[in-house]
């Protein structure tokens, strides 16, 4: 059995300016399976940098509300919405609501900081 408990991940400032902790990852660990799986948030009042990745990304949000910018649409996201996020598309997320945003992020195939491209400075408060 491998269980991974999230207060003991390193929480890091991703690339796109969110707070991250990578829960599983099969680049990093010795387990099967293809995908990464990561746990995020971002401030009240905050927004990610524009980023795309070369893979698919699925966002669930666990807690609060948002809008989630994927290429030129714009959605509301709230708790229980899944994001599916297609690959090589130019994608952000605002937190628009008075708590943090917290959400899942499982990248499929695994996440690696190569697939990855920032396309704007960090600009955190």
């Amino acid at each position: 059995m491998y269980i991974k408990r999230l207060n003991e991940c390193e929480q890091i400032i991703a690339g796109d300016n969110c707070f991250l902790r990578e829960l599983l990852n099969p680049l990093k660990e010795k387990i099967e399976i293809r995908y990464s799986l990561a746990h995020a948030m971002v401030k009240a009042g905050e927004i990610t940098c524009k980023h795309s990745l070369k893979t698919t990304e699925v966002y669930y949000i666990l807690e609060g509300e948002g809008e989630m910018y994927i290429e030129d649409e714009k959605e509301k996201v709230c708790q229980g919405d899944a994001v599916y996020i297609p690959p090589d598309s130019v994608q952000r997320i605002k937190n628009t609501g008075q708590k943090d945003l917290v959400f899942i992020c499982v990248v499929d195939p695994a996440w690696k900081k190569e697939d990855e491209k920032v396309l704007e400075e960090k600009q955190r408060s």
